[in-house]
């Protein structure tokens, strides 16, 4: 048994496997899997099967393709792990056929190959479905099935060549922890000495990060499917492939001459984590039929020679899900060198390859090739300690597995966790919340309705107007023409502070951050490559004390991000501080007579200019004012203590009223700032897109000094870009897009959506996208594709409102 490693691995599953081999194939050694029961046991011994490559974002879906690449390539003893054959999604209504044509059009944009094909043609492909109800279905010829003990194994089998050795029954009883960090971890074999561990561990993650102090948050479900016995429409080498029924909640795969048949029922069950049987195999319940028996409806609707077929195989097995539906990958923030790769969510084995490449990648180069905002464990933050927010949202997840995606959607439970000081005002008001990182936030406001009458604003089509209001057209017209105030109190605060703040922002920003205080600086924290890690605005209250202001789900991946790269030298403080600070937003051209009428500060341009802050009063309520604006009007950030929130509210709102003041919500935010051109991170920029391409090289300064990323940003600069984020209008003004639409020159795939909405001052649809430099010149025509249809779009010069700026300095 190792006394100590460079890597150790908690699971041998198909992602601990693979992550072993993705190591050992970077040249990394000593790594040691530690396996509870027999290896290759767990949720992987039990997996259905079924491999989808298609998902729902950019970076999984790719995940995914590699797998399958991967997986080609694996078998044991002559026995392949995968099989090809493709699959079939089924469309039994007319909305879901909608989603197909929105999926051909995704799968288009990130290189997968898929077909909309007629009932008529899948029925070719699966001779045994009933054609009842089937509109159409979407062809992923790529797609195919896996034996996934048989991929581990492989994978296990390359790691061990490459320096990897396993271990089985070798239960973890412990983790040490000295300084926040990961030194060694205790088995029933012994102490092993590591600074890098990763679980993998599935449904036991919780209690393996318990051990280190940290929530993990996933609970298990029980996902039960069935396989029949022989069937003899199945017989002599008839060859059918995957098929999902998401209507009917069922999905179906062969194995030989037989058919696994599962699915999502409405009433799923979760599992305690802290009661998992310690049995041969204890991710193996047992089978409850009478939860099944949907399922099985709905199987045999589908395929109707299910009815009298003999069921000889029946599994019940434990499943690790998420309050998001998404993976959890990373190193905790909490505890450096503890790292995570689970809460796979009913696709580990599709993923698992990917996932081990990811894993392998951040370990080695201290960041992943993709961008894995969506999966990374820095999303959550403190409230997913809770382990019943955990299985009331999971519980949403599961049941709603197979629901059409819809994209801004709402999550219906667990909600009224976050609540500004404000929440009441914003209620009476008329607020349509929506919900981010556990705090309730305005879309729109409902009362503001009737003020779009007669503007002739086109109602988006198709899904783009299911979660849609003619409310956001009034408060954006407000916000530009008079003055609108905005509740954004969810935005995440972080304090900054000690004799090393400004060296050490030097060093992590791209930026100047060597500025008077009271100036606000917007830059980009870069990776190695040059990439945009966090993107937030710094003010300099005072020589040792920075603010940052990020977004609300960003909070924790940049305190994160800023805490790993601290000096250990005790010259530099963080605090959280967004619990602790409301802030309200004023913005239009009236908001400064708005502002001098609550207040004995001076609000002029001279004495307040743009991009600066001070601390003033507003009636009695001391206030930091910010000057700075998110959607391209006059206006100011207002951050005061929590417990003044409502009074602050209540001032501005009363002063508003003769100035025609609304209360405006975030969807008109979101318009407002497309406009004007206002990046978004984890859309429009993120860990693969550099400030160049992004539009956003104003904000590095090369020549400040020596800062992360600064290499690879020279040479960029030097070689000069290959592509760039591009405004585009749609001729259309009511073809709104959602995001993952491609970007269309003929049948060449120039780029993707990267935002999208309609622009009320401009009256024109617009789309962000990144185009290959040769495109990216105001006036190319190129198409949208919008659920199977293609709209002309055109190049622009941005931004499209006050492209000089004269609204925001005036």
């Amino acid at each position: 048994m190792h006394d100590q490693a460079r890597v150790v691995i908690i699971g041998s599953g198909i992602a601990g496997s693979s992550i072993a081999y993705h190591l050992t194939e970077r040249g990394w050694r000593d790594i040691v899997v530690l396996e509870q029961g027999e290896l290759m046991g767990g949720t992987t011994s039990h997996a259905p099967g079924l491999v989808g490559q298609l998902r729902s974002t950019v970076s999984l879906t790719k995940m995914l393709v590699y797998s399958v690449a991967l997986y080609k390539t694996l078998s044991v003893d002559g026995k392949p792990g995968y099989n090809g054959g493709g699959s079939l999604r089924l469309a039994s209504s007319k909305e879901r056929m909608e989603e197909l044509r929105r999926q051909v059009g995704f799968s288009k944009s990130v290189g997968l190959e898929a077909e909309l094909i007629s009932a008529g043609e899948a029925k070719r492909m699966f001779p045994m479905m009933s054609l009842h109800g089937v509109e159409g279905a979407l062809w992923l010829p790529t797609d195919g099935s896996a034996k996934a003990t048989i991929l581990a194994q492989a994978l296990a089998g390359r790691a061990r060549d490459g320096g990897a050795t396993f271990y089985a029954h070798t239960q973890v009883t412990g983790i040490e922890i000295v300084n926040g960090k990961v030194q060694a971890i205790e088995t029933t074999r012994g102490r092993i000495r590591t600074e890098i561990l990763v679980v993998a561990a599935g449904i036991w993650s919780p209690r393996i990060a318990r051990m280190a102090g940290i929530s993990m948050p996933l609970i298990p479900m029980q996902h039960q499917y069935a396989q029949t016995g022989p069937l003899p429409e199945l017989a002599n080498g008839v060859s059918v492939p995957n098929l999902r029924d998401p209507d009917n909640l069922v999905y179906f795969r062969q194995d030989g001459e037989s058919l696994v048949l599962g699915g999502y029922e409405r009433n799923p069950l979760p599992f305690d984590f802290d009661a998992i049987p310690g049995s041969d195999n204890p991710t193996v319940l047992p089978f409850d039929p009478p939860r099944f028996d949907s399922l099985m409806r709905g199987c045999i609707e589908r395929v109707p020679a299910l009815r009298d077929a003999q069921l000889v195989k029946r599994v019940n097995g434990l499943e690790s899900f998420t309050p998001d539906g998404e993976f959890i990958l990373g190193e905790s923030p909490e505890v450096k060198g503890f790292w995570a790769a689970c809460g796979f969510c009913a696709h580990g084995v599709s993923g698992a390859g990917g996932v081990g490449k990811m894993i392998a990648e951040w370990i080695i180069d201290g960041e992943p090739s993709l961008d894995l905002w969506e999966m990374d464990i820095r999303r959550f933050g403190a409230y997913t300690a809770s382990r019943r927010y955990i299985a009331t949202r999971v519980n949403e997840v599961y049941s709603a597995y197979y629901d059409i995606s819809y994209p801004m959607r709402e999550r219906s439970s667990a909600r009224k966790l976050r609540l500004s000081p404000v929440y009441a005002r914003l209620e009476e008001l008329g607020a349509v919340f929506g919900e981010k990182s556990g705090w309730e936030r305005p879309h729109w406001f409902a009362r503001n309705e009737a003020l779009a009458q007669g503007q002739d604003w086109p109602v988006p089509r198709g899904w783009a107007s299911r979660y849609w209001s003619p409310a956001i057209g009034a408060e954006h017209q407000a916000t530009r023409e008079r003055v609108a105030m905005f509740d954004e109190t969810s935005f995440s605060k972080i304090e900054i502070l000690g004799s090393g703040a400004l060296a050490f922002l030097q060093r992590i920003t791209g930026n100047q951050m060597d500025q008077p205080v009271g100036t606000i600086t917007y830059t980009q924290m870069p990776n190695e490559r040059g990439g945009i890690e966090c993107d937030l605005t710094v003010t300099r209250l005072a020589r040792d004390r920075f603010q940052i202001v990020t977004g609300t789900a960003f909070g924790n991946h940049d305190l994160a991000w800023i805490r790993a790269h601290a000096p250990a030298d005790g010259s530099v403080h963080f605090n959280d501080i967004t619990s602790s600070r409301c802030c309200i937003g004023v913005w239009g051209p009236l908001a400064r007579d708005l502002m001098q009428q609550v207040s004995d500060n001076d609000f002029s341009n001279a004495a307040f200019p743009y991009l600066t802050a001070q601390s003033i009063t507003i009636g009695d309520i001391p206030a930091l004012a910010l000057r700075v604006t998110y959607v391209g009007e006059l206006g100011w950030e207002i951050y005061a203590p929590m417990e003044y929130g409502l009074k602050l509210w209540d001032t501005l709102w009363e002063a508003g009223q003769p100035l025609g003041m609304l209360a405006a919500g975030y969807r008109a935010i979101e318009s407002l700032r497309l406009e004007k051109g206002y990046r978004y991170w984890s859309a429009d920029i993120h860990s693969e897109y550099n400030p160049y391409e992004a539009g956003l090289g104003f904000a590095v300064k090369l020549h400040k000094g020596n800062f992360t990323g600064r290499a690879a940003l020279e040479r960029i600069k030097a070689q000069g870009v290959t592509r760039k984020l591009c405004c585009l209008t749609l001729d259309d003004p009511a073809a709104v897009g959602l995001g993952g639409e491609p970007l269309l020159d003929g049948e060449r795939v120039l780029g993707h959506v990267t935002s999208a909405g309609y622009g009320y001052t401009v009256r024109q649809s617009i789309a962000y996208g990144y185009l290959p430099i040769a495109y990216a010149v105001p006036g190319t025509r190129i198409d949208v594709q919008l659920f199977g249809a293609r709209y002309a779009a055109t190049v622009m010069k941005e931004p499209l409102y006050d492209p000089k700026n004269e609204k925001i300095k005036v």
